[in-house]
């Protein structure tokens, strides 16, 4: 895996910092589809930071579809498509296009669209 560090003196999170160096690192390939992220506990003593903060990273890290974390198995490094895009970012971005498209054919406005998401994710 290539170097990460983390800038005590950044107002940036340190999650945050490991968050892009990896996210950056994984879309431009220079990590590539199934490396084996190091352990939270491995990762944090090298950078000198908490475990809380490698977690939140990582976490944040599978969000973007970028990794998955499979308990003891640890952290995998995803496959993206050419354009860094996730097979989970990939499969969202054509479900929103296959939904704009049935809302155009029904007539309906792109606020529209919003306001329909937003109704359906309100709470209950």
């Amino acid at each position: 895996m290539n170097v990460v560090s983390i800038d005590s003196s950044s107002p940036v999170p340190p999650f945050e910092q490991l968050r892009m160096q990896l996210s950056e690192q994984i879309r431009s390939g220079a990590i590539t589809a199934g490396t084996q992220l190091p352990t939270v506990r491995q990762l944090a003593g090298d950078l000198g930071i908490a475990k809380n903060t490698v977690v939140r990273a990582y976490r944040a890290l599978e969000e973007e579809g970028l990794v998955r974390a499979d308990g003891r198995a640890g952290t995998t490094v995803l496959d993206i498509g050419a354009g860094g895009e996730s097979a989970v970012a990939a499969r969202v971005a054509e479900a929103t296009r296959r939904y704009l498209a049935e809302l155009e054919r029904l007539g309906l406005s792109g606020q529209d669209a919003l306001d329909a998401v937003r109704r359906g994710v309100a709470p209950t």
